[in-house]
């Protein structure tokens, strides 16, 4: 709360992130939501009513089988928030591990596993993604290990350098005259530091994850065409955008760009909370 309060203090860019914050959070709250509350009922054909244009029974207009773009749009938006989650939260695990041990098992063990965080960041995240989501047939298996084996790079630089800057702290100096090993040093009083810095992470992430989720299931490689995910149904509108169904791919398009920049506006909001913590402590 002291953080928080610090920001309210600040100026007027501290505040603005806090009500960005707050309505990013409104956002994700209702697009999450929505997608479990509303009806399946509305994913059923309805050939006397497909190619609607938006009006106010279909706000986001149908599609060519009388399908209701808006319930459509909400539900992809669904699955691609918990496939983002999924791939996020693995991929974080994966950075506090390689973090950890990056920085408190010894110069060799610290080369080798900064040389492969350098090997991974020098090769684009969708290059790797669409070659580890082949190699494991696709589908939803496909894209969360993609996005694990892909996105935990970074967020393992920042966990390490935090790591080498606990290293020099009074209790792990401590702990090291009395005969702790480095594993129980490492897990009991390094880890409980980096939980801030790893939720930060990890909701930074997310906005990756989504897109290259959807990017994915775009080229055929992701999820399967009968899930209504956001990729597919913007493959899928491609084919009608000459026949002047705008629609199909704008809605769907626009909220997951508002979607990818609500998750990096809260993230950047927690990003600010726990550095204003740590200016305060």
């Amino acid at each position: 709360m002291k953080s928080v309060s610090v920001l309210k203090q600040g100026s007027f860019s501290g505040r603005r992130a806090l009500w960005s914050g707050g309505i990013s959070i409104l956002y994700l709250t209702l697009a999450g939501a929505g997608g479990l509350l509303l009806s399946s009922e509305a994913l059923t054909t309805h050939l006397e009513s497909r190619n609607l244009a938006p009006s106010l029974s279909h706000l986001f207009g149908t599609d060519w089988l009388g399908r209701d773009m808006f319930t459509r749009t909400v539900k992809g938006l669904g699955l691609s928030m918990a496939v983002g989650f999924l791939g996020a939260i693995s991929s974080s695990i994966i950075a506090a591990i390689v973090g950890l041990l990056a920085a408190t098992m010894g110069k060799a063990v610290d080369r080798f596993l900064s040389w492969m965080i350098d090997l991974f960041l020098s090769v684009p995240h969708l290059v790797t993604l669409i070659l580890i989501a082949f190699v494991c047939g696709g589908g939803l298996k496909g894209i969360v290990i993609g996005i694990a084996c892909t996105h935990w790079p970074s967020l393992a630089r920042v966990i390490r350098a935090e790591v080498m800057q606990l290293r020099s702290a009074e209790f792990v100096l401590v702990s090291q005259r009395l005969g702790k090993s480095r594993i129980w040093i490492a897990l009991d009083h390094m880890a409980p530091h980096l939980v801030p810095q790893l939720l930060v992470g990890m909701l930074l992430l997310f906005p990756h994850a989504i897109l290259h989720e959807a990017a994915i299931t775009f080229i055929g490689l992701g999820l399967s065409p009968h899930q209504p995910a956001i990729g597919i149904i913007l493959s899928e509108s491609m084919r009608y955008l000459s026949t002047g169904m705008w629609w199909l791919a704008f809605f769907p398009g626009l909220c997951l760009l508002f979607t990818v920049r609500a998750f990096g506006t809260f993230g950047e909001l927690m990003k600010r909370l726990v550095d204003a913590k740590g200016l305060h402590d």
